[in-house]
């Protein structure tokens, strides 16, 4: 497990995040130049993204049902205050007709090895959660009881902190983030990610699921989260992508997780842990204006030590099917996916097949 102020106790992870704002006040006292608002600035950046689809879902029980959903809708904000200052804002569509604040932070990047960040985003997690959705190589994510299982104010963010840095192959990040938000108890929550690109490299904080031939990857990734002296997760992930001959590409992601007394799938249990594989191939002959795409996941989670004896402990297995038409990657690409969700107890299992259709700008 990753060991930094993510496995120190409260106390130690208060000082970090103190120490973390310190270091950004007096790193602007050194780095930023006297008269860098008078240096030209990139222009303001405004983006839209949007996912909506049409799904039939078949419960095990109970009438199956037909929908047309607005999965989500995202707008874009970002600029720069100096040529190392920038800010951030994003929203996403709530599911209720309402626009909810997802990310809100300053910016301040020194440097690729000493970048901080302060306000609300993404904190170190494991790769899904810094892909998320938009990013993410198949359509039906944080649907297994694996991925992105860490607490979350809205859509995976948490208040506080961080540093984050890249040493060539190597990416590490780690701060404090606001504990009562997260889960209702005062004690600071200590997140840090390392990971390492064996081949060619990942710039940036955020993650892809996917390159489609971009790159050749091979990454792993060791994410960690603790808040106290005995609530904590843990996540390694894995990435492996190919470039084929003209274009196409294939692709193996995996990650082991488990959630213990923080985060998880469900509030009722204090253990969820799990794996997944997902494997894919992009074939590299064009049809038309885009490119086919087969990719199949097969997901296994566990959920144990219920809050009473009535919870008992039960086994959740997640398949997905995709047949994808890649246009413009994550900018335009369509979706048929089948999801099956099986449980050995407690929950129902329920069988999906759907459309999806995802456009950014």
């Amino acid at each position: 497990m990753l060991e930094c102020v993510c496995n120190a106790p409260s106390t130690t992870a208060r000082r970090g995040t103190v120490a973390l704002l310190a270091s950004l006040f007096f790193a602007l006292l050194i780095v930023t130049p006297l008269r860098a608002q008078d240096a030209p600035l990139p222009p303001v950046s405004i983006g839209a993204g949007v996912r909506t689809s049409f799904v039939h879902t078949d419960p095990a029980s109970g009438d199956a049902t037909d929908a047309f959903l607005l999965d989500s809708l995202r707008l874009y904000v970002s600029g720069s205050v100096t040529k190392q200052i920038k800010f951030m804002v994003n929203t996403e569509y709530d599911g209720g007709n309402h626009i909810d604040v997802m990310d809100a932070a300053a910016q301040f990047e020194f440097s690729p090895k000493f970048n901080i960040w302060a306000g609300r985003f993404l904190p170190p997690s494991d790769r899904a959660n810094l892909y998320g959705p938009y990013y993410a190589h198949h359509w039906a994510v944080f649907a297994d009881g694996v991925q992105d299982g860490y607490p979350g104010i809205f859509q995976g963010r948490a208040n506080g902190a961080m540093y984050w840095g890249q040493f060539g192959k190597v990416k590490v990040s780690g701060g404090g983030f606001d504990g009562r938000s997260l889960t209702g108890d005062t004690t600071v929550l200590g997140a840090g990610r390392v990971q390492v690109d064996f081949w060619d490299s990942e710039g940036g904080y955020y993650l892809n699921g996917t390159y489609y031939g971009g790159k050749n990857l091979l990454a792993i990734g060791v994410a960690g989260q603790v808040q106290g002296s005995d609530n904590h997760a843990a996540s390694v992930d894995f990435l492996l992508e190919r470039k084929v001959a003209g274009g196409g590409a294939f692709s193996i992601e995996s990650e082991y997780a488990k959630y213990d007394k923080l985060g998880g799938y469900n509030s009722r249990y204090a253990t969820d842990k799990g794996g997944y594989v997902l494997g894919s191939f992009l074939f590299p002959a064009k049809v038309g204006i885009g490119r086919f795409e087969v990719l199949g996941k097969f997901a296994d989670a566990k959920f144990t030590n219920g809050l009473n004896v009535i919870d008992r402990d039960y086994d959740q297995k997640t398949s997905e099917l995709n047949l994808n038409y890649v246009i413009k990657e994550f900018n335009a690409r369509v979706m048929i996916f089948y999801l099956d969700k099986r449980f050995d107890a407690v929950q129902p299992n329920s069988k999906q097949i759907g459309v999806g259709l995802q456009l950014q700008m």
